[in-house]
């Protein structure tokens, strides 16, 4: 399966740590970023993600930030999400 990471830098340790237990159950892992837990605004991040589920790009997406909620209100704009 594979699934797109999206992350602002509040959930950047945990994205990272989410990524290697994919990779090690053998989906594919497409990483929007963040990079670092350097300040960042989430949805450089997390709307990419989104894109990719509703395009077909990816077949889920787990988007990651410090309360998860404006992270997933980003995330169910985007059509097809």
């Amino acid at each position: 399966m594979k699934i797109a990471l999206g992350s602002d830098h509040a959930g950047f340790h945990y994205k990272e740590k989410i990524k290697q237990l994919l990779h090690e159950l053998g989906h594919e892992v497409i990483d929007f970023g963040t990079d670092s837990d350097v300040s960042v605004d989430y949805p450089r991040f997390v709307r990419p993600a989104a894109e990719a589920v509703a395009n077909g790009q990816a077949d889920r997406a787990i988007v990651l930030g410090g309360s998860g909620n404006g992270e997933a209100m980003m995330a169910n704009r985007i059509k097809g999400v």
